[in-house]
């Protein structure tokens, strides 16, 4: 259910179970809503720390305003043919962005992830990125470049013209986090190293010492884990499965079984 039909009592609420430091899930059978309705509602209003229920009304019935008077300039919803609600997928965009967005990418960039995510051919062009989300052609180009460089996206030639198209691969969380392990062991020899020029007994050389454990542990853990999740994600290519699904290789219990090395 949209976060836009959420009445100001459920915000409440919402900020009720926050302030008890409730999780998303505890929340939402309180109200007796999925559990994705509370995270992207708490996500575009300011996250865990910042959410209040009269703010998050506000801004809600702002947009819904926004919509109703000026609707030609929003952002278009690729629905992708398949009968699904262009209210929630607007919502599920917006959610999606705002979470990206306190990690800590830039906004237009996570408005261009979340695109490309959730078109179904995870491609687009730049031409058609513009389109979609009303945005210069220059954002866009900023956009791809911070992409490129954390491995979320790559560029290929559309066959047949002289342009290029943004691709999402299935496999692109798999070489972004292995690109991010592989930096922090790079911090980690640094740190070992920072520590030895500075004294492993001194302040500041204890510090760089601890830093480059902790982060060369870390580092360690990460490469394993995407390892082992390369070896998933083979596994379930090969047996040519649907994602999701009660005996997928995907599957939690299943990634419980690799690691546990059954």
């Amino acid at each position: 259910m949209p976060g836009g039909r959420l009445t100001y009592e459920d915000r409440q609420s919402i900020a009720a179970g926050l302030a008890e430091r409730l999780g998303y899930a505890e929340i939402a059978r309180r109200l007796g809503r999925p559990t994705s309705t509370i995270s992207r509602e708490v996500a575009r209003n300011g996250g865990p720390g910042g959410y209040r229920a009269d703010r998050a009304h506000q801004a809600t019935e702002g947009r819904a305003r926004r919509r109703r008077r000026a609707p030609s300039p929003a952002p278009q919803v690729a629905t992708g043919g398949y009968g699904r609600d262009p209210e929630a997928v607007r919502d599920l965009e917006e959610g999606l962005t705002a979470l990206l967005v306190q990690t800590g990418v830039p906004r237009t960039t996570a408005r261009v992830l979340t695109c490309l995510y959730t078109t179904d051919s995870g491609s687009l062009t730049a031409a058609e990125l513009v389109q979609r989300l009303r945005v210069s052609p220059a954002s866009i180009s900023m956009a791809v470049g911070y992409l490129e460089e954390q491995a979320l996206l790559r560029r290929e030639r559309d066959p047949g013209r002289r342009r290029e198209r943004y691709v999402i691969d299935d496999d692109v969380w798999y070489r972004a986090f292995l690109a991010s392990a592989q930096m922090t062991v790079m911090l980690a020899d640094a740190a070992r190293g920072g520590a030895d020029v500075l004294g492993a007994a001194t302040p500041a050389g204890a510090r760089l010492g601890d830093m480059g454990r902790f982060l060369g542990y870390l580092g360690d853990d990460m490469v394993q884990t995407a390892e082992r999740w390369w070896q998933i994600f083979v596994a379930h290519r090969t047996a040519g499965r649907r994602y999701g699904g009660a005996g997928d290789p995907c599957h939690v219990t299943d990634v419980t079984r690799v690691t546990d090395g059954t």
